[in-house]
């Protein structure tokens, strides 16, 4: 069983509008939200093996915030997930190595809430699921999608996917 984790980047800044939306960074908010979810990823026990993310400067920027890792992770900062849709994420997950066992790609929207919709399907959006109903309605910055997928990530399509669980920042104690 392989598992892939969706993290949208955390709530990033526009004080500054000259700079280009790829150089936009990390509000002071969002840098909390982020290492809020760090600490519930590191709870969970959510340890992926290779990360994916997107070469703009808030979703380095989220990744930042949820080092260290246990056991340090392989990364690949791709510009191609810049902005990209659910079909381009799909195409760069499919060429993921057979023998990775958990992705974690930090993204953008709206490719990720369609990706994340795609793979869990009709029949797993459909479900009496709070999990479901909550990613159906949106996907805030900072939020995780985590799937369980039982075929090979070649084969990575609609349906393919079980979500596991959807947690948002909201969803997270304040620092203390």
């Amino acid at each position: 069983m392989r598992q892939l984790l969706l993290l949208r980047h955390a709530k990033s800044s526009w004080e500054d509008s000259t700079l280009p939306d790829h150089d936009r960074p990390l509000e002071q908010r969002g840098r909390l939200a982020a290492m809020r979810m760090r600490r519930a990823m590191h709870g969970l026990g959510l340890q992926p093996d290779l990360v994916l993310v997107s070469s703009a400067r808030r979703t380095v920027q989220t990744l930042e915030a949820l080092e260290p890792w246990e056991e340090t992770p392989n990364v690949e900062t791709m510009d191609g997930l810049y902005l990209a849709g659910a079909e381009q994420l799909l195409k760069i997950l499919r060429a993921t190595p057979g023998l990775v066992r958990s992705v974690l790609l930090v993204g953008h929207n709206p490719g990720l809430h369609d990706l994340a919709v795609t793979l869990a399907g009709a029949h797993g959006m459909t479900q009496a699921d709070e999990n479901a109903r909550r990613l159906a309605a949106g996907y805030p910055s900072g939020s995780l999608a985590e799937f369980t997928v039982a075929v090979p990530w070649q084969l990575l399509g609609e349906g393919t996917g079980r979500l596991v669980r959807f947690v948002c920042p909201k969803d997270l104690p304040e620092a203390a």
